[in-house]
């Protein structure tokens, strides 16, 4: 496969896109250990990540919604290499930076990163993402999403949206496919989190608005039941996307399992 997604829990994939192996959202903590959230609040993990930081092949970046310790906790500030780069926004970069990550890249939203590699790039735009409610979102972690778009050849090959933490907010969230227009696959973050009794991830009903905004190809759930503040079972999504127009682009993947992010004929 020129393009897969190997799933290895909460919002943390290993990415294949032609020449370049990127990961996202690093969370590598056991079942039993603590993210911490911020405002003094933690969640323990009840699952197991399907791999760790020893199991990674060599990477080309890592991109990163937000500096939550569900996204970036302290395994992987410890044993991640600090020398590839991290596309992050800017207030986690320059956290990232007094860490000593030192090639950390803070993006605004609609800015980009291209990484190249003989005969082949692959740009990283951070796009918005609203991890909380109206207004609220404000006071929690800045979070971003992105746009990776893989060329080959000087040919585009694959546009992969991925979602982040984020509240469905039409407003924020629609000049994303007005921007990039045809959309391959999409790394779909739900799970339905609640803190302090606020809603601050999508549910089921907001993934599918997100998913009809945006009509991707293929759609790849994560990001959903590691955690016991993610109170929104995938099974949820699941039901909704089956009586849908959109049944056939669901692409659910287990921890450890590898999808392939092409969509059955490419769109370009």
């Amino acid at each position: 496969m020129d393009t897969s997604a190997t799933f290895i829990g909460t919002a943390t994939v290993l990415l294949r896109l032609g020449g370049f192996t990127m990961l996202t959202d690093p969370n590598f903590l056991h079942r039993g250990q603590r993210a911490y959230l911020g405002y003094g609040l933690s969640s323990r993990r009840r699952t197991e990540p399907a791999l760790g930081p020893g199991d990674l092949p060599s990477l080309d970046g890592i991109v990163l919604s937000h500096l939550h310790g569900d996204h970036f906790d302290r395994i992987a500030r410890r044993r991640l290499p600090r020398d590839v780069p991290v596309l992050t926004t800017r207030p986690a970069a320059r956290q990232l930076t007094r860490w000593r990550f030192g090639a950390a890249m803070g993006l605004r939203d609609w800015e980009d990163v291209v990484l190249r590699r003989p005969g082949e790039s692959l740009r990283i735009t951070a796009v918005p993402a609203r991890h909380g409610p109206a207004g609220v979102y404000r006071a929690l972690p800045a979070t971003m999403g992105s746009i990776l778009e893989w060329e080959r050849d000087g040919g585009a090959r694959l546009r992969l949206y991925i979602s982040g933490d984020t509240r469905f907010q039409r407003r924020a969230l629609r000049e994303i496919p007005h921007r990039f227009g045809d959309v391959d696959a999409m790394l779909l973050h739900l799970g339905g989190t609640r803190l302090l009794g606020m809603l601050v991830t999508m549910d089921a009903p907001e993934g599918m608005a997100l998913a009809r905004l945006v009509r991707p190809r293929r759609i790849v759930p994560i990001h959903y039941d590691d955690y016991p503040v993610f109170h929104d079972p995938l099974s949820n999504f699941l039901q909704l996307a089956g009586a849908s127009e959109l049944a056939g682009a669901v692409r659910p993947v287990g921890r450890g399992e590898t999808v392939d992010l092409a969509p059955a004929v490419l769109t370009r």
